[in-house]
């Protein structure tokens, strides 16, 4: 089965996250920029004509499709890079992904999700040699 991680968090933390998930071997994401507000309903400002609240903050959402087996580690991943223990870090949505089709090669499933140095081939520790067995396995 596939999952998809959508996650919200700080603007300010995109990088830590992207590098984390990278040393992990997640390879592809979809980063998009949000604004929006969670529990805290915004944030109040001062300024000099007074006080005015702001309640669509922005954020970036992180999109991830990956195996199931490799989500959890993903999610502590992005937890632990984006945590700051202040109010508005963010939030991780995870929904089960019926089916994945990679346009250019026809590839479904797993097979469309594998990447050359991505989390499952260092996890088989066979790094490009993996994931090129596997498509040759595929067009067998």
């Amino acid at each position: 089965m596939t999952k998809k991680i959508e996650a919200i968090i700080r603007e300010e933390r995109l990088t830590d996250v992207k590098e984390a998930l990278y040393r992990i071997g997640i390879v592809g994401m979809n980063v998009f920029e949000v604004h929006g507000h969670g529990r805290q309903g915004g944030i109040a400002l001062a300024g000099r004509t007074g006080s005015y609240r702001v309640d669509l903050l922005p954020r970036v959402q992180l999109n991830i499709i990956l195996s199931d087996h490799n989500v959890e580690k993903t999610v502590e991943t992005i937890c632990a890079a984006a945590r700051t223990g202040e109010v508005g870090d963010g939030v991780v949505f995870i929904y089960p992904v019926e089916e994945v089709i990679r346009i250019r090669s026809g590839e479904r499933d797993r097979a469309a999700l594998a990447y050359e140095g991505d989390i499952d081939t260092r996890r088989n520790g066979n790094g490009a040699h993996a994931a090129s067995a596997s498509a040759e396995t595929r067009a067998a």
